[in-house]
């Protein structure tokens, strides 16, 4: 499984993904075109495009991999309550219809 529980991708994956960026990075160096690296990595060009900008300003470090992406706010716990709650539907939350909005749902 790419994702573990909870989303974002696993240390593994993370460190595949910024070897390939550093591939990349040699490859600016050598002078290559951004559609030729996408090709030979077997990545999108804009991926490509992306990263030579960042190399461009702040070189391979800027390429480096920035760590695990933060974690969920709520507790496993809050969101048993808060599927719960969305479960009950609007109207019994005192909306007039039966539509979630993201606005609904944070109130």
């Amino acid at each position: 499984m790419r994702y573990p529980q909870g989303g974002g991708l696993t240390a593994e994956r993370r460190t595949f993904r910024e070897h390939i960026r550093m591939q990349a990075a040699e490859l600016f160096t050598l002078g290559h075109d951004n559609a030729a690296i996408a090709k030979q990595l077997r990545v999108s060009a804009r991926s490509v495009q992306r990263w030579h900008l960042a190399w461009e300003h702040g070189g391979p470090p800027a390429l480096e991999s920035k760590g695990q992406a933060s974690r969920p706010k709520l507790s496993e716990a809050l969101f048993e309550v808060l599927e719960q709650e969305l479960a009950k539907g609007p109207v019994a939350h005192g909306w007039p219809d039966q539509t979630w909005t993201l606005a609904r749902i944070k109130r």
